[in-house]
């Protein structure tokens, strides 16, 4: 079986709010994607451009470039205004493009309990106009599984990327995300989301509390997952977002270090895995 190809990311501001510790800790372990989320306290749709200017002229002191904008599209309950939305859609793929990344997180908005019948043709078609939008701009979108948004359930994540159909709009994979519903991230939700996974959160969670652990030390069997990613023939992003509590000794770079060699440890029982 010839090597696989997976690259590492991170969202550093679990790390810090400072860019250039967010990305000296990442590339100590070897990691220079980050999947960029926040700096300095503010949402990457939030910086101005000069502030964005900043961020690239640090990205490339520390030889690091940006996996995917971790934004906050679709994040937003469906009744809001969608047309405002749309403005900080336009800004979120103008910093893709800014950052030279084809993919953006996205979300299919919060829909309260009971009511998914009731909205699913409103999300369907909001969902379907941002993937138009990015597909006009080169851009892929990847639809994250949340808790509370539409598709939080990996039958209602099948639902969307199914009914849109489109090679820019494909999926995030997050185990932690799915068993915080009661879901079950392997072997079930990743059966069913298999044709669309083009991009994969790292965190593990526990269903007794929800609590977030890394991955390998929650209820998702991350390590049958990452067995089952090789077997496929998975090639791409492997980004870790710890959550994980920060206020002990070693703060957040602490606990990054936990996450990354949680990570690792399963990564290493994988002889066909190049990792980089």
């Amino acid at each position: 079986m010839p090597k696989l190809d997976w690259t590492l990311s991170a969202f550093g501001d679990e790390i810090s709010a400072d860019l250039a510790e967010q990305l000296e800790t990442l590339t100590k372990y070897g990691i220079h994607h980050l999947e960029i989320r926040s700096v300095w306290g503010k949402n990457i749709l939030e910086l101005s451009d000069q502030e964005l200017q900043r961020v690239k002229e640090g990205l490339r002191d520390y030889g690091c470039s940006i996996s995917a904008i971790g934004s906050p599209i679709g994040k937003v309950e469906i009744e809001a205004n969608f047309q405002e939305h749309l403005k900080q859609f336009e800004r979120a793929l103008a910093v893709a493009e800014f950052f030279e990344t084809k993919y953006i997180r996205m979300f299919s908005f919060f829909i309260k309990p009971g009511e998914h019948s009731r909205y699913r043709s409103r999300v369907l078609d909001q969902v379907g106009t941002l993937t138009q939008l990015a597909e006009k701009r080169g851009i892929i979108l990847l639809h994250e599984n949340e808790k509370e948004i539409y598709g939080d359930t990996a039958e209602r994540c099948v639902d969307i990327l199914q009914s849109i159909n489109s090679p820019h709009l494909r999926a995030t994979f997050d185990s932690a995300n799915f068993i915080q519903v009661g879901e079950e991230p392997y072997p079930k939700a990743y059966e069913l989301l298999k044709p669309w996974i083009e991009y994969v959160h790292v965190k593990d969670a526990l269903y007794a509390t929800g609590e977030v652990r890394p991955a390998g030390e929650g209820d998702a069997r991350f390590g049958r997952f990452i067995e089952n990613l090789v077997g496929d023939g998975y090639e791409g992003f492997l980004s870790i977002e710890p959550h994980l509590d920060n206020s002990g000794p070693g703060g957040g770079a602490g606990r990054f270090a936990e996450a990354y060699e949680a990570l690792m440890k399963l990564i290493r029982a994988q002889p066909n895995v190049r990792v980089s």
